[in-house]
């Protein structure tokens, strides 16, 4: 399948309802007719599984079929079909082949032209030097020339690139290098490595095993790393090195030389292992942080919690997010990013922590003078997100009524069960026993009644004198019902006085983001409320990570607050642009003050809340032709 027919099988695979053509065509940058045309290509792909379900409502994944299909396709053994497949194929060959390979053999087994081969070798080329590699050629014959090292990199490149949602499937890698015994392997390096005192990154540690799985493969091969270099090889800590020493031998019967290990060991420590379990936060840093890399990392922390207002002067995680950096930095150093599956949704559900981690990445990114991308600031967001999480008071609990006519002691039943369910979520103000009851008097955000209620508002919940999971289900909803009226209302009196009529625009077209932030910008700057440098720092901070934090919104903006007050430049277009790699219909240039820093906080979160909704995106650029229908449509919305 073409890149374009997998990006709409993952687009549907986020989807939890149907998805229609209109939508799909936005995502994909084509026609829905192309839409069609791709989803009646993978249904004749995958036939007779039905992998994509097609109705008046648009498109959704039958999830259990898709899932067989991409099984059937992994362990399929026809020729490759798509481009990306046959340059992975022609790689693997070249990686095999000492004397390289001929491009007319190659033209025969993957069943297609001489010139189509040419034009997947350029790109093989590009990836070859990528990794540190030389593709050379004599007439028909190509071949590899380069490191062992970058060999294996490339190798991973490859593996990577075929991952779904940047997970590593453990199993296809099983697959692919005939080693069941991996998953093992797995499992008692984790176990062993715990014991010794270790955290274990699980979102990481299958990119490790796939080095690990090539190491074995290529070692078996006679292709190792070692060499007769005299100098000493560079290694990670000797209890991992002895470790994987052992386990190698035990599950693959293959030893690995000092080098191997060492690789091996420098990979795990530094995307994988964090050392310190169960240890004092100080010993932890006398042992494996340098004072001065603690004293910047403090500094870089302590003007992060003033500049966003927070509290991040916490000794435990700074010394947990400085083991952290110490490992990212090594990274950066090798250009050996590791992924993070979960950065698409922790920019679309936390932007203002993943804001955060952005400005604290820029900080160290400016010291060490190394690259951070989206992968590596959202696991800095984990660590800022986890903080704050612990240390934040509870939010302000719901008020609740139960409504439970006396029969025994059924009624203190049903109060004992929802304060042991939802004790952090709500508190009991009343318990009425009665059948007469003046519901308009009842003041509390949510009512839980036994009774029938007629014409009920959609906080009051019906519910079983036994509270079933259904029941259980329903109180959830309303408590999020009233937490998100609140935080729209919250948001509609926060947003509204940062809107002006000569800072909106519709159908504003540009060819790429500086552009448009520029074009934006120049308005605010013309209301004296930014000036030019501002404009360039959002620029700046655009060129780190894509503020595209949803499918349908971005929202640009420099990370120092030196507007003169705090004001949005918003553009609603019916054609969506390319921004990062999404493309957004609403794109608001946010300009903050000093003193609006308080506000950041509630603005952002919620303005990307509200316009992630596909829904209401699509009501507003129907309905919000001019400034009084875009206000008189943003507030319908919040209202609901």
């Amino acid at each position: 399948m073409s890149e374009r027919y997998e990006r709409l099988l993952d687009y549907l695979a986020g989807a939890d309802d149907w998805v229609t053509a209109g939508e799909l065509a936005d995502r994909l940058g084509v026609t829905t007719r192309s839409v069609r045309s791709y989803v009646t290509s993978v249904k004749q792909a995958a036939m007779p599984l039905e992998v994509i379900a097609s109705s008046t409502s648009g498109y959704r994944l039958n999830r259990d079929a898709y899932a067989e299909f991409l099984s059937a396709v992994r362990s399929s053994s026809k020729a490759p079909g798509s481009p990306r497949d046959r340059v992975h194929a022609i790689i693997r060959d070249l990686g095999e082949s000492i004397d390289g390979v001929d491009v007319f053999d190659l033209a025969s087994a993957m069943y297609v032209s001489e010139s189509t081969v040419e034009a997947d070798l350029r790109k093989v080329k590009m990836l070859a030097e990528d990794a540190g590699l030389e593709l050379a050629r004599r007439g028909s014959r190509v071949r590899l020339e380069g490191s062992e090292l970058g060999r294996r990199r490339l190798l991973s490149r490859i593996f990577r690139d075929q991952s779904a949602q940047g997970f590593l499937d453990l199993d296809y890698i099983q697959r692919e290098f005939g080693f069941p015994a991996l998953g093992r392997f797995k499992d008692d390096l984790v176990e062993r490595l715990g014991a010794t005192g270790y955290f274990v990154n699980e979102y990481s540690i299958n990119n490790v095993l796939l080095h690990v799985a090539i190491a074995v493969d290529r070692v078996s091969k006679d292709r190792s790393i070692e060499s007769a270099d005299p100098s000493p090889a560079p290694g990670g800590p000797p209890e991992v090195e002895r470790l994987l020493e052992q386990l190698v031998a035990e599950h693959f019967s293959v030893r690995l030389g000092v080098r191997e290990l060492g690789y091996l060991a420098i990979l795990l420590t530094t995307r994988v292992l964090t050392p310190g379990h169960d240890e004092p936060t100080e010993d932890v840093a006398a042992a494996y942080l340098r004072d001065d890399d603690l004293a910047a990392l403090r500094s870089i922390v302590a003007l992060a919690s003033d500049e966003y207002l927070v509290d991040l002067r916490d000794e435990d995680f700074l010394v947990r997010l400085g083991l952290h950096v110490r490992n990212l930095v090594a990274r950066g150093h090798e250009s050996a990013h590791t992924r993070n599956p979960m950065t698409r949704s922790i920019k679309s559900s936390y932007p203002m922590i993943y804001e955060l981690a952005v400005f604290i990445a820029s900080q160290i990114q400016r010291r060490e003078g190394i690259p951070i991308n989206d992968d590596e600031i959202a696991y800095i967001a984990l660590h800022v997100g986890s903080h704050l999480e612990r240390q934040s008071r509870r939010e302000e609990r719901i008020t609740c009524a139960i409504v439970s006519p006396t029969y025994y002691d059924l009624h203190e039943r049903l109060r004992e069960r929802v304060e042991a369910v939802f004790g952090d979520d709500l508190q009991v103000d009343i318990t009425i026993t009665r059948t007469d009851v003046d519901w308009s008097a009842l003041s509390s955000d949510i009512v839980i009644t036994t009774l029938p209620v007629q014409g009920a508002r959609d906080t009051v919940v019906t519910v079983q004198p036994f509270l079933t999971d259904g029941d259980v289900e329903a109180i959830r909803r309303a408590i999020a019902a009233v937490r998100r009226h609140r935080r729209r209302m919250q948001l509609k009196d926060e947003l509204l006085q940062y809107f002006d009529e000569r800072l909106f625009f519709r159908d504003l077209q540009a060819p790429d983001e500086p552009t448009m932030i520029r074009r934006l910008g120049s308005a605010m700057v013309e209301l004296g409320i930014i000036d030019d440098e501002y404009v360039e720092q959002a620029i700046e901070r655009e060129a780190m990570s894509s503020t595209a934090f949803t499918d349908t919104i971005a929202v640009p903006h420099a990370m120092t607050m030196s507007a003169s007050h705090t004001a949005l430049a918003i553009v609603v277009n019916e054609t969506p642009m390319q921004w990062g790699g999404n493309r957004v219909t609403v794109i608001a240039l946010i300009a903050f003050s000093a003193e609006g820093r308080r506000a950041f906080q509630v603005v952002f979160d919620q303005l990307v809340e509200v316009f992630s909704d596909r829904d209401v995106v699509q009501r507003i650029i129907r309905r919000g032709t001019t400034f009084p229908a875009f206000i008189d449509e943003l507030v319908r919305v919040m209202d609901e």
